[in-house]
């Protein structure tokens, strides 16, 4: 039979829970967690030669290290734009011909541009950007089938941790262009239209660039989502489809200018 609780919900005579210890912060009831240690002995322990490295308390601090080598290294970069795409876009390719001229129409805004560093339309896009004289940054991560940053990137970060990289993808811009990509391109689509939508990121625009592409995946939202009322007009606001680089450029703009007037 389980401890009697008294009626204001406290154990009998006002005592703390009986089987209760204290981890620092951590509080530990009915534990079933092994013999009681504490913080000195746990680190003075001679353990395996590499074991400590791969404990997730360890992981812990490389996650702070790449969240402070990324706002280091990105702290001082001007007003940007993210552009998603896949890595899998073959440089003959029209849709690789289209990444560069977005990254050099934007580079001419003045904009930087963020890629994943990676190659296909990151290549592009990045390409487009450093020929134009823009600022290219790259921000890779590590797979187990990992091909380095692109040559086109001038700025590169290189993250082990997708939610690491993703945060940098979404503080440094004030705009998302997605090209032509998979799941990873689709991930942050959706990613960043949750932000934007739980108001965990000021509002921007996202760009769906290649009409023939995204159209099937837009009318979904649209007259499924939308007509069913899993979002509202204001959501379904949050896209913009086009094919033409101008226009996705204007809506950049236009998102640079709301931004700048409301800082």
């Amino acid at each position: 039979m389980g401890e009697v609780l008294g009626g204001d919900g406290e154990y009998p005579d006002g005592d703390e829970h009986p089987h209760e210890k204290q981890r620092g912060p951590v509080v530990l009831r009915r534990s079933r967690m092994g013999e009681p240690t504490t913080t000195d002995q746990r680190l003075l322990d001679s353990r395996g030669p590499a074991d400590w490295v791969h404990t997730d308390p360890w992981r812990v601090m490389r996650i702070q290290a790449e969240f402070v080598e990324g706002f280091g290294a990105l702290a001082e970069v001007p007003r940007a734009t993210t552009v998603f795409g896949s890595a899998r876009t073959p440089r003959e390719h029209e849709e690789y011909r289209e990444g560069v001229r977005l990254g050099s129409a934007l580079a001419g805004t003045g904009s930087a541009v963020i890629t994943g560093g990676g190659p296909g339309t990151m290549e592009a896009v990045n390409r487009g950007a450093s020929e134009a004289g823009g600022l290219s940054i790259g921000l890779g991560i590590e797979l187990p089938f990992e091909q380095g940053l692109n040559p086109w990137v001038d700025l590169g970060v290189n993250f082990r941790y997708f939610f690491t990289r993703k945060t940098m993808f979404v503080k440094y811009a004030q705009a998302f262009v997605c090209l032509p990509g998979g799941f990873g391109t689709m991930d942050e689509l959706f990613e960043s239209l949750t932000l934007v939508q739980t108001k965990k990121v000021t509002k921007f625009p996202v760009v769906m660039f290649g009409r023939s592409y995204w159209r099937g995946l837009y009318e979904w939202i649209r007259d499924t989502m939308h007509s069913s009322g899993k979002i509202g007009d204001q959501e379904l606001g949050l896209l913009h489809l086009t094919d033409d680089v101008d226009d996705a450029v204007r809506v950049v703009e236009e998102a640079y200018a709301a931004w700048d007037a409301a800082h």
